[in-house]
């Protein structure tokens, strides 16, 4: 199967909205319905794409013509979390995809694209108990914890030439 990775555009807004309200269910409610609905889901992108400053970037996987499967979208972190300068703010792949490298694909084309801009760090906030996050162990990333000790989900890769390197491998 061919799979092809591109920066999104204003016209899949329809498709990532789809994608994402079905990811987002895979993930997090087992499959259930009951996430955010597309209509929430459509105003998110549509108000991301309204921006035009250059602050955030997407990436999609399309499996054959104009289907996408999986994205992941950077943006600068806006503190919180000191030594953190950008933050993989959603990444998702549709299950009957996974384990085929295209995680690996988002990740890297994300942390490279932060490299690209001067950007030598990343953070993203999860669920806790999400399998999905032993993914961002085994690319490095560090487990976050509260001041009180506690792992809320949060990963962070101090250093992104580490794991762009891992990328290359």
């Amino acid at each position: 199967m061919a799979f092809h990775l591109r920066e999104a555009c204003e016209a899949d807004i329809p498709a990532l909205a789809t994608l994402h309200v079905q990811t987002f269910n895979e993930t997090h409610r087992g499959g259930r319905p009951g996430g955010p609905s597309y209509e929430l889901r459509e105003r998110q992108w549509r108000d991301a794409f309204a921006r035009q400053d250059g602050s955030w970037f997407c990436y999609v996987i399309e499996d054959g013509p104009d289907e996408l499967i999986g994205f992941a979208k950077g943006t600068p972190h806006e503190g919180g979390v000191p030594g953190y300068a950008g933050e993989l703010d959603k990444i998702y792949l549709l299950q009957r995809v996974q384990r085929q490298g295209l995680g690996r694909l988002l990740l890297c084309g994300v942390a490279r694209r932060f490299m690209e801009r001067g950007v030598t760090s990343m953070l993203l906030f999860g669920d806790a108990a999400n399998p999905s996050n032993g993914f961002y162990e085994a690319f490095g990333a560090e487990r976050l914890y509260s001041d009180s000790g506690e792992f809320h989900g949060g990963y962070g890769w101090r250093d992104l030439a580490t794991l762009a390197a891992q990328c290359s491998t």
